[in-house]
């Protein structure tokens, strides 16, 4: 199990790591081709939420591999959850109904939820 928590937690860190610097570093008009919400949602958020994915990235990682305060990396995951859960929302509550990378990000952080309660 400690094999696949790691694969599937580097995924979604590097997913999220990504995400996260692209939300903190470009323009409301880069972002806005691939992420449609950007215009319903203060800029100063939207660098908050770059900033939470990139720590959360961070706390799925870091505590395993170095064994301080390892019970982080769940708690990280179960921020995705719920960071998830208010970005199908917000999908759902616009013209954008496209929820399907969501769902597999959520199916995902579950996962890791699972899997690092089995290490």
């Amino acid at each position: 199990m400690n094999i696949a928590y790691w694969i599937v937690a580097s995924l979604l860190a590097l997913f999220y790591a990504y995400a996260g610097t692209l939300k903190v570093t470009r323009t409301r008009d880069q972002l806005r081709p691939m992420m449609a919400w950007v215009d319903r949602v203060p800029l100063p958020a939207v660098r908050t939420l770059g900033a939470v994915e990139i720590l959360g990235a961070a706390g799925l990682t870091l505590p395993p591999l170095t064994g301080i305060a390892p019970a982080l990396a769940p708690a990280a995951a179960i921020g995705f959850v719920l960071l998830q859960i208010g970005a199908i929302t917000v999908h759902l509550t616009s013209e954008d109904h496209r929820i399907a990378l969501n769902a597999a990000l959520t199916t995902t952080a579950l996962a890791t939820i699972w899997l690092s309660t089995q290490r």
